[in-house]
């Protein structure tokens, strides 16, 4: 049975131990000691990572009564020097503390449990068993910020089976024997095995990131501390820049890129009016019966298809092309005839690719020569006559 140092002591950042064991695994080797300050994994919170001696700890897991770490090189049995990632460990802290006290007050104020949370790389997540609107997840977040200015200290302890019979505390699920719970008064009383910093103020903040409708609930987005203010100082950033780029008066951001979306919608609808135009141009060039092409370039490709089915409506087979560098786009279409095969042969003349249905195929061609793309479709179309 492996001593659990951070269980007294979030904030011990190094200690000695005794190496009991060391064997080769998969990704490493498998160290267990007397005693540790490296948190497993485990409660949704991930492992600490650090040296131990010469090694590094790439991972810690808990297996039964022992915690293993996981290093990058063998330890021989005996003494040893452990040094916990502090930077790492506080990031957990604050994270999983955070958690609590959010977590604590959306079940003191609406009764609902958290029954999944993940401390993940981008973001820390929480499942509710019930549906949060959205004004009410702003009153959470910002009570839970409040709990953090008020700096309350946290009370980490092992209550007697007697107490804690009278003690109304969240678990995810039913614990047999000793249950160490971690209370911020006022707020929350949960059981829970991780880390967490002594009192609120050490969370530095709370920052809601989103939230979705998940399994008959809410799952929650959040980040804090450190994480929070990186998160912040980086929409600072892009806000301060886009404002600068807009010229938009502080404040004043999201109605000036309305007003340019807006006036950027006109703009294209213009623009899908001028090349409708431009190819109706083109297209009364054509008078043959049997096949028309129009090439037109610079047109929005989403054109493509309802050009080629303008057009196919004059004629036996209709192809609109888009030349591009050395290759085009291509619309293909008909009214009267399955034009897959006729498509087919063009993509294999000018290594192409393309799809659709019976009665219009899009796709790619390396070319821009239109007389070639009527020297192979016009023989096929021919014979279909």
């Amino acid at each position: 049975m492996t001593d659990k140092l951070y269980d007294l002591d979030s904030y011990l950042w190094s200690f000695d131990a005794t190496v009991l064991s060391c064997v080769p695994g998969k990704a490493g080797y498998l160290v267990t000691l007397d005693r540790t300050a490296f948190f497993p994994e485990g409660g949704g919170q991930g492992a600490d990572h650090g040296m131990l001696g010469p090694a590094n700890v790439l991972d810690v897991h808990e297996k039964d009564d022992a915690i293993v770490h996981l290093t990058d090189r063998p330890l021989p049995e005996g003494p040893v020097h452990g040094v916990i990632d502090d930077a790492r460990r506080m990031e957990h802290m604050q994270q999983h503390s955070g958690e609590h006290i959010f977590s604590g007050l959306v079940y003191r104020r609406f009764g609902f449990h958290n029954v999944g949370f993940h401390m993940g790389s981008d973001a820390v997540t929480m499942d509710f068993d019930g549906v949060l609107e959205p004004a009410q997840i702003a009153d959470i977040e910002r009570a839970a910020n409040e709990a953090i200015w008020k700096d309350i200290p946290l009370r980490v302890y092992y209550p007697t089976p007697e107490e804690l019979a009278h003690l109304d505390y969240r678990s995810k699920k039913a614990l047999t024997g000793p249950v160490r719970l971690v209370e911020i008064p006022g707020y929350d009383l949960c059981a829970c095995c991780g880390t967490h910093v002594t009192s609120t103020g050490q969370i530095g903040q709370v920052k809601v990131l989103g939230f979705i409708h998940y399994k008959g609930g809410v799952r929650v987005s959040i980040l804090c501390g450190r994480r929070a203010l990186d998160y912040t100082c980086k929409l600072f950033h892009d806000y301060h820049g886009s404002a600068q780029q807009l010229s938009a008066k502080e404040g004043t951001l999201s109605d000036t890129t309305a007003r340019l979306l807006s006036e950027r919608d006109a703009l294209k609808n213009q623009c899908r009016a001028l090349a409708l135009s431009l190819f109706r141009l083109h297209a009364e060039k054509e008078t043959d019966p049997l096949l028309r092409i129009v090439s037109i370039p610079d047109i929005d490709l989403s054109l493509l298809r309802p050009c080629a089915g303008e057009l196919a409506s004059q004629c036996t087979a209709a192809l609109v092309v888009v030349p591009r560098d050395h290759a085009c786009s291509f619309a293909l279409s008909s009214l009267c005839l399955d034009v897959r095969p006729l498509a087919r042969a063009l993509t294999d003349a000018f290594h192409g690719r393309g799809g659709g249905a019976p009665d219009m195929v899009q796709g790619i061609l390396e070319l821009t020569d239109t007389d070639a793309l009527r020297r192979v479709l016009l023989p096929l179309l021919s014979r279909k006559e």
